[in-house]
């Protein structure tokens, strides 16, 4: 049995377990499974892999994609930039880091981008935000992280006045505020000043409609979830597993 899984704490948000069980099933991959390993502390990581040494790769998910990047023992190029993981390929006890959030947060969001969402706020300064960072950066696109205190490339909530939301209208939310079961909170910003020319991208698929999301479609925002963005980074995680990427 080729085995599979995510580590994360705590997994009640996860995805990617039922998303591979349902492909297993659909495409007749009968050898392969694909569990939850919900862990308190990333250190549980060596223990896990000795309980489990067919494990042949894993996905990353809230904390632990920075907190992961000390047990690799190489990393993609991407992963070098980012500072942050959520794929691993094991090849003879060896941990090869990867990053699929970049390609599955590109892909999702180009489908609606505009020539003005030439500006952004990333809010949140996690594993996620940095993938967010990655994207915009290659994409020409200026922004400015959020974040509860300010900082040489952040704004606090706090600061966020009407004439900074008028000025970046792409607004990507990489915190889990509204996330289930916490689905009543949401990202402090200045809904009131959302326009029909303001994007709202959510990295958040549960709910598949976010507070911060409802906020901005009120306004005549453009929205989008995170599902997009999961289903393409999973199926290149699967890639990654099943070529020689040594």
């Amino acid at each position: 049995m080729r085995q599979f899984g995510l580590i994360g704490y705590p997994l009640s948000h996860s995805f990617s377990k039922t998303y591979f069980t349902n492909k297993f099933e659909r495409e007749n991959l009968v050898n392969c499974q694909y569990e939850n390993f919900s862990l308190p502390s990333i250190k549980e990581l060596i223990d896990l892999l000795k309980e489990i040494p067919h494990l042949e790769g894993f996905n990353i998910t809230i904390p632990y994609k920075e907190q992961v990047i000390p047990f690799l023992h190489s990393q993609s190029e991407i992963v070098q930039k980012v500072k942050a993981c959520n794929c691993i390929k094991i090849v003879c006890g060896n941990l090869l880091g990867f990053n699929t959030d970049v390609i599955g947060f590109e892909s999702s969001l180009k489908k609606d981008l505009l020539s003005y969402h030439n500006k952004a706020l990333i809010l949140g300064t996690g594993g996620a935000g940095k993938a967010v960072e990655y994207v915009l950066t290659k994409l020409g696109i200026e922004y400015k992280y959020v974040s509860r205190k300010p900082g040489a490339k952040s704004y606090s909530y706090e600061q966020l006045d009407p004439g900074i939301i008028k000025e970046y209208k792409l607004i990507v939310n990489t915190t889990p505020l509204g996330m289930f079961p916490d689905i009543n909170t949401f990202p402090p910003i200045l809904y009131e000043n959302l326009t029909e020319r303001h994007y709202l991208f959510d990295t958040i698929y549960n709910p598949g409609k976010t507070l911060f999301l409802q906020k901005g479609e009120a306004k005549g925002a453009k929205i989008k979830n995170g599902l997009d963005m999961l289903i393409i980074q999973a199926e290149e995680s699967w890639k990654i597993w099943n070529e020689n990427y040594i």
